[in-house]
Parts: C-alpha cells; structure tokens; sequence
C-alpha cells in the first residue's frame, strides 16, 4: 500500500473567615485578610500517555491521537474547530514530550469540528493526509480554516512507516461520512476512530452525514482487526478507551434503533415526531446523549426504512 500525491497539491491541546468575627464594641474590627484565591478553573486540555509512543491529546469533549517516534511525529485531527486556540496548545503538549519534527498530520474525516485549526501544523512542516473523498470535498468547501491534504489515501488503505513504528490508514466503507480512516497500529494492537464508534454513548443527532445501512459492515470489518484498545474521538465514560465489546454494544444499539424504526415505518408513523419521540430503549439509558439524541437516531433511521435515503 501506499500514499498517493493529491493531484491538486505536492505532496503533505481562608475565604479567611476572618471574623467579621463580630467587632466589639468600640475598638475598631480588625481589617478581615484577604481571601483565598478561587480554584482554578479545570483547564480544557489534557494529554494522556497510552503507551510509551501513544498519547492522546484532549481539547474540550474532543480528542486526538499522536505518536512520538525518534524521526518524528504522526499527529491527527487538530480539533480546533470549538476553541481556535486548541490546535496551538496541542502543538505546545507535543513539545512538552519531544522535539522531533512533526512529519504528519492525519484527517480522521472531513467534519471541520475535528480538522479545523491545522495552520500550525502546517508551518512546522507538517504533511497532511486524508481519504481521498475528504479531500475531494474539502477542495470544493475551500474552508480558510481547514489545511488542505498534501497526500491522500485510497480506498485500499495505506500505511506510515516512520521512526520504527507502522500506521495503518484504513478505510472500512461509508459510515459517519463517505471518507472515515481508521488509523491502526498493529504492533501496539491501538485503533482511532472518530464519530462513527463511540464509547459508552448513542450516536449524535440525526447522525448527518450518515450512511445506512454500510455502517453495521464497517463495524464488522473492525471487529475482524487484530486490536485490543480503541482511542475515540470523544471521550468515553470517564475517559476510558474502548474495547471490542463497545463495538459489539453499538452494533446490538444501531439494531435495535433500526428495528423499532422499521416497526414505524411499517405502521406509516416516520413522520410523526410524537410516535419517533416515544421510542424508549431502556437498555441504553445510562449511556451518553441517550436522552438527548435516542430521537434523532430514530429519525435516521426511519428516513432509510420509510424513503429509503
């Protein structure tokens, strides 16, 4: 396998109580002293070592994964799209743990909320990468905050060997877009998946930008890898990783989804919000966003069972 140049460009995170302490009489209170300083607020970015080359950058409720190598460094998505300044302090955490160059910056996909802020990447040298779909539709999107990719990737996948260590850039087919890599580095048994396998959580929204029914293949195909721990593009509960039973848990979740959807469409109410609202899958209802987006999830998957789409 190999990268492919793009052919539109060259190659690529005490109250001092001090007494009003009830002033005597006529004697003068004592000045109160000064009280203490307010905790400092949690700061939004955290980095975490996974293992001795992996660590996985936090910015907000969104994560990414880089890989220290003594060549240099594979970084993915700049998610600096919510806070402009994430991507520069990701940039500040890897170099706080080596400074080797940055060799490349992978896309997980096109959605700007992962990739946007990639700029000083780029200035430190950085070569971008993407799913050749992704860089299909971020030329025609021309977003000034998205780094265009130097290189792209095919759908038969590629791989980075840099420094003693091997990426695998993999693409299963459609699922949260037409362009997801799964990035997988086999020695380590590490997975990066972003947006379509979330960890202990439904799936967001209306799940836009969404291809059903090639997700549930994509999750099959994942299962069939050699991995034992997955990093998500948001955090799990608690911010643990993943594993191969969450995959199996959101392929039961998204069966489940689509049969009640089915049931619906059968009985002409896809387009009823009442009777997609009133949906309830009480097996999920500890898992993330369950109250939040169990509805939207319907809504998909009704618009797949009563149009077809």
């Amino acid at each position: 396998m190999r990268l492919s140049a793009s052919p539109l460009s060259v190659a690529l995170l005490c109250a001092a109580l001090a007494a009003p302490v009830g002033a005597q009489s006529p004697s003068p209170a004592a000045p109160a002293a000064p009280s203490a300083a307010a905790p400092a607020a949690p700061s939004p970015y955290a980095t975490t070592k996974v293992t001795d080359n992996v660590y996985v950058f936090r910015a907000g409720g969104h994560q990414a994964m880089f890989i220290v190598t003594p060549e240099g460094v594979i970084a993915t998505d700049p998610i600096a799209f919510i806070n402009p300044q994430a991507s520069t302090a990701y940039l500040q955490e890897i170099r706080k743990i080596t400074p080797a160059p940055i060799k490349y910056v992978v896309y997980s996909h096109h959605h700007y909320d992962h990739i946007a802020g990639g700029k000083p990447f780029k200035e430190a040298g950085a070569t971008f990468i993407s799913h050749k779909s992704a860089h299909k539709r971020l030329a025609a999107l021309q977003n000034p905050n998205i780094v265009l990719p130097d290189m792209i990737v095919e759908d038969g996948g590629s791989t980075i060997q840099l420094g003693g260590v091997r990426l695998d850039l993999l693409w299963v087919g459609n699922n949260h877009s037409d362009n997801s890599l799964v990035m997988l580095l086999p020695r380590e048994k590490i997975l990066f998946a972003v947006d379509w396998i979330p960890v202990g959580a439904v799936l967001f929204r209306d799940m836009a930008d969404g291809y059903v029914p090639e997700w549930f293949a994509g999750l099959d195909r994942v299962l069939a890898m050699d991995w034992d721990r997955m990093i998500p593009g948001h955090p799990g509960p608690g911010g643990r990783l993943g594993t191969k039973d969450d995959v199996r848990a959101l392929k039961e979740y998204m069966t489940d989804v689509s049969s009640a959807a089915r049931q619906l469409a059968a009985e002409g109410k896809c387009l009823n919000d009442d009777a997609m609202g009133a949906v309830r899958l009480p097996k999920y209802e500890g898992w993330g966003g369950y109250n939040l987006y169990l509805r939207g999830n319907v809504a998909r998957f009704c618009a797949y069972w009563a149009r077809g789409i």
